[in-house]
Parts: C-alpha cells; sequence; structure tokens
C-alpha cells in the first residue's frame, strides 16, 4: 500500500473548535498498577488460541511419536527438557505479549478543561486523537483494533491479539525468538527420527501405526518449517525496529520530521531491561519502565503558527496514516 503524504499546513489552519474538546468524556480514574490488559476482538482471540493449539501440537507429536518410544533415553530426555523448556517460555513471552498494556495513551484526556490547563503558547499546539479523544504525545498512534493510541506503536498483531508497543516489545521479540527455536528444534528431530526410521522397522520406532506416524511427522516438519519462516523473519525485523529506533508505522510514513534518535545499544537496553543478562531472555522479567509524558511532552512547537492552536494530528485524517493497522500476514 503507498501512502500519500498529507499536506501538513491544512491541517494546522483549522479553527480550534473544529476539534470540539467540549464533547470530550473526562477519563475515568486509573486502575491500580498491573491491571490485566485483554483485548476483546475475536479474530485475535482466535489467533491467540491457534498458537496456542500448534505449540500443543508439537509437543504431543515430539513426546509421543519421537521421543518418549525411543529406546534412547539419554537422547530422549535431553531433547525432551531443551523442547519444553523452549515451548514453556515461548507460550509464557505470548501470555505476556498479549495480557500487557503496550502503551496505550490515556483515553478522553482531551477535554477543554484539560487544554486550556496547557497554556499553550503562540506557536506551540497539541495534537488530538479524533477517534478515543486522547491528546498524543509524540510518536503514538492509534489503532482501530484496540480503539487506543499506543505508545511506539510498531503494529497490531492478532497472533498475539495486542498491539506491539513500548511496554510489550521484549516480550513479542522473545516470543518470535522461543517459536523460531522451537521450529528450528523439531525440524532437527523429524530428520533424525527419519534417519532412524527407515534403517530399522517402522513398528519399532513408534507407538503409533506407520501410516499414522507419517503423517504427523509430516504435519509437524510443515508446520516447523512455515513458523520458523515467519518468526525468524518478524525477530529481525523487531531487532532491526529496536536498534534503528524506528518503528513499523514509522517506517511506512516516512516522515520528514526531525526526530532525535537514541543510540541502537541504548535503545535495545531500554527495551530488554537494562545492562546485558540473563534477565533480557526471561519473559517474567519487565523491560525498564518509560517515563509517563508529562503535560510538557504532549506540546509540540510549530514555527510556522503564530497563534496557539489545538489541533487534530494531521495523519488522523486518513486511516492510511496514523491509524494505519499493520497486521502480521
Amino acid at each position: 500500500m503507498m501512502l500519500i503524504p498529507t499536506h501538513h499546513f491544512r491541517d494546522i489552519e483549522r479553527k480550534p473548535e473544529y476539534l470540539q474538546p467540549e464533547k470530550c468524556v473526562p477519563p475515568p480514574y486509573p486502575g491500580p498498577v498491573g491491571t490485566m490488559w485483554f483485548i476483546r476482538d475475536g479474530c485475535g482471540i482466535a489467533c491467540a488460541i491457534v498458537t496456542w493449539f500448534l505449540v500443543l501440537y508439537a509437543e504431543f507429536v515430539v513426546l509421543f511419536v519421537m521421543l518418549i518410544p525411543s529406546r534412547d533415553y539419554v537422547y530422549s530426555i535431553i531433547n525432551g527438557t531443551v523442547f519444553n523448556l523452549l515451548a514453556f517460555l515461548a507460550l509464557a513471552s505470548h501470555c505476556r505479549a498479549m495480557l500487557t498494556d503496550p502503551g496505550a495513551v490515556p483515553k478522553g484526556n482531551a477535554t477543554k478543561e484539560f487544554i486550556e490547563s496547557l497554556q499553550l503558547k503562540p506557536g506551540q499546539v497539541v495534537y488530538k486523537c479524533p477517534k478515543c479523544c486522547s491528546i498524543k504525545p509524540d510518536r503514538a498512534h492509534h489503532c482501530s483494533v484496540c480503539k487506543r493510541c499506543i505508545r511506539k506503536m510498531d503494529h497490531h498483531c492478532p497472533w498475539v491479539n495486542n498491539c506491539v508497543g513500548e511496554n510489550n516489545q521484549k516480550y513479542f521479540v522473545l516470543f518470535t525468538m522461543y517459536i523460531a527455536l522451537i521450529s528450528l528444534h523439531a525440524l532437527i528431530m523429524v530428520g533424525f527420527h527419519f534417519l532412524h526410521c527407515f534403517e530399522e522397522d517402522w513398528t519399532k520406532c513408534s507407538s503409533f501405526s506407520p501410516p499414522t506416524t507419517v503423517i504427523l511427522l509430516i504435519l509437524l516438519c510443515f508446520e516447523g518449517l512455515l513458523f520458523l519462516i515467519f518468526t525468524s523473519v518478524m525477530f529481525g525485523t523487531q531487532v532491526h525496529s529496536i536498534c534503528t529506533d524506528e518503528t513499523g508505522i514509522e517506517r511506512l510514513k516516512r516522515k520528514n520530521q526531525p526526530r532525535e534518535h537514541t543510540g541502537s545499544w541504548q535503545s535495545v537496553k531500554e527495551t530488554f531491561g537494562g545492562d546485558f543478562s540473563l534477565n533480557w531472555f526471561n519473559p517474567f522479567s519487565r523491560p525498564c519502565q518509560p517515563e509517563i509524558p508529562s503535560d510538557k511532552d504532549m506540546v509540540r512547537q510549530v514555527t510556522s503558527l503564530s497563534d496557539t492552536e489545538t489541533m487534530e494530528d494531521p495523519s488522523e485524517e486518513r486511516k492510511d496514516e496514523d491509524s494505519v493497522e499493520v497486521i502480521d500476514e
């Protein structure tokens, strides 16, 4: 999809009354820290269930078709431990990515009273999202599935039924990494199992009948190959986004707006939680908690304006802009 840039000043020149901030409903009282986040999206819930089903199917084939019937107990114990550990970490990362607030901007805070309290000076503007009635800090984008503006939103992924944003990108990266690792591990074990069964009697290398064993192994091989390619690409894309400090939406939009980029190593440390340690690979360890944007972070300077303005984010006029919904294919 080709994105056509919208003329910036056409929207800036609109009158502040266009936004009608008095129609915004004040945000509800904020919930306690750690409140569970869950998106009620039918497609996303179905994709998340399918993800778990495929991992559990791989568990079934690896354990009951290849490892348990094997007479090499050392081989079975080592590979069973490694595979189950990686599968557990993958599912834990999936849960954390799905149930963690990705960095939602307070909904409905673009009230007339709040805008007046900012005491904007000439040349200063605040961007408002007309869809969720929120004042948007820099680098926040609206997700039409989550129905919220998300800080540093990279994309909305139906496989985790959530946006990938500032607070849960670490978990999504770990999820793709562990899925790629168990897919590769499963493919290697399938290869060894086929070689073993060709050399010996098929009836002795599995507790299932030979046709059933072959079908189960072929399905696992197809699943492993497909997910290895898919998650490896997603993992590489996410690591590149973190190192360049540029989200997927920002790459698509390619706005020619100057922005201070964080150093690549600093960006990695912020995403994964401090200096390099084993906690980087731990889905139960939180990333560095970003500072909540203050009032001044919501105000942006536009040198071409001579009057104080409150305006709708120009990118919100088109669905292809800030409301763009980037879905994993």
